[in-house]
């Protein structure tokens, strides 16, 4: 077993905010229903058990002094296989790869957060709290997916108000009490979204590429000033850090990369043709 800071990419000295940062960019990355890599499901799991011994204070205390030995299968969150489930606080048990993993949750229902938070189903399985749900379809434009909306709606013959939180992607499923919404996100003419990253490819001219320029540059919230530098080459990308899509209900985003394509003119003026005969003999 690897060593759980190793495990999430922190130091000891990290603080609780950081470790719940880490936890959660790794989680997302490695979540089996998004990452479909072999190794993609151990990993995950191994995520898990270090965010629970590393976020409770007396289980973190106890690990940097004793180690993996507090934990081994027998030990903490050992024992026989299987799944239980207590309310309030919820408290579930899983049998994951052969050993117990306890996951507290401080008081929030798992299946909402995982539902939500990854926009898939939850990793404790189908046996779990709720098993049928009337199953709707909900139709976002790209911005309401990207920033988030509240949608007024009929079901049952009861009006219902649907949040629907900033980041999510076509597919995501929403549970609620009585009845789940799958989220179906219209695409962008510009945009083009690949999780929480967000492409755009932007045209200039011949003159921009060769010589530089600074231009805006449409982002899914306002414009912003990008530096175009001399010699730039059809397929070129930068990234705008933070400019993508939020992670839902986090305070993390994706990037934006914009990718430049050079616009070659299909017609010349005399001058224009003079000048690049010119160009031509000097390059």
């Amino acid at each position: 077993m690897k060593d759980y800071y190793e495990v999430l990419g922190v130091t000891k000295s990290a603080s609780a905010a950081e470790i719940k940062s880490a936890y959660r960019k790794l989680a997302l990355k490695w979540h089996p229903d998004r990452n479909k890599t072999p190794d993609a499901e151990e990993k995950f799991k191994q995520i898990n058990q270090a965010y629970q011994v590393l976020s409770d204070p007396k289980k973190k205390e106890l690990y940097d002094q004793v180690g993996h030995s507090a934990y081994a299968q027998g030990g903490y969150g050992g024992g026989g296989g299987g799944y239980s489930a207590q309310q309030g606080p919820f408290h579930y048990y899983t049998n994951m790869g052969g050993q117990g993993v306890e996951f507290d949750f401080g008081g929030m229902d798992p299946f909402d957060i995982f539902e939500q938070f990854f926009g898939s189903r939850s990793p404790f399985g189908a046996s779990g709290r709720r098993t049928r749900h009337n199953l709707y379809e909900m139709q976002l434009s790209f911005d309401e997916a990207v920033h988030g909306t509240e949608k007024t709606t009929v079901i049952n013959g009861k009006q219902k108000s649907i949040k629907v939180p900033a980041g999510v992607h076509d597919g995501s499923r929403i549970r609620f009490n009585d009845f789940d919404v799958v989220v179906r996100v219209r695409p962008h003419p510009d945009f083009k979204r690949e999780g929480q990253d967000i492409y755009f490819e932007k045209e200039i001219s011949i003159a921009q590429a060769v010589l530089g320029d600074v231009i805006d540059v449409k982002t899914i919230d306002e414009p912003v000033k990008v530096r175009i530098r001399p010699g730039t080459q059809t397929g070129t990308a930068i990234r705008l850090r933070g400019r993508g899509v939020p992670y839902p209900n986090s305070s993390q985003s994706g990037d934006q990369y914009v990718v430049f394509k050079v616009k070659i003119p299909e017609h010349l003026s005399g001058k224009a043709k003079e000048l690049f005969e010119e160009l031509k003999n000097e390059l």
